[in-house]
């Protein structure tokens, strides 16, 4: 008899930037939500030791966008990685919206819009990849 491996407690982990100021306040804003239940696990890609390839990532990658890792290890980006954070935390209802194709369009090209400039607009410097 095979044991399968356990799946983490999580439903979602967010690769996020803790060096950064709007994507740290959205991180402890979904800790809160959480409420200690665990579905949310937020790992600091600005943290040292901090090693993208643990996930098959390029740090310019993470860098440029949002990434989260689902417990198959299945990697999303964008939007996506804050719809399913929501979800997990019991508040689905809330982006319900963005899985609307039309409104979906509209988030996405606004989220690629702040990945975009979010270094700028925190007034950072890229610490990976040269500002466009």
């Amino acid at each position: 008899m095979s044991a399968e491996p356990a799946l983490p407690g999580w439903q979602i982990r967010i690769l996020y930037d803790a060096e950064c100021p709007l994507c740290a306040r959205e991180g402890r804003l979904l800790e809160r939500l959480d409420a200690g239940r665990g579905q949310v696990d937020l790992e600091d890609i600005s943290a040292p030791g901090f090693d993208a390839s643990r996930y098959g990532l390029d740090p310019a990658d993470l860098e440029a966008r949002l990434h989260g890792v689902l417990p198959d290890g299945t990697i999303v980006q964008g939007v996506e990685v804050l719809a399913r954070a929501y979800e997990a935390v019991d508040l689905g209802w809330l982006v319900a919206p963005a899985r609307w194709p039309g409104v979906r369009w509209l988030l996405d090209r606004a989220y690629l819009w702040f990945a975009r400039n979010r270094l700028r607009l925190t007034g950072r410097e890229p610490r990976y990849c040269p500002r466009t």
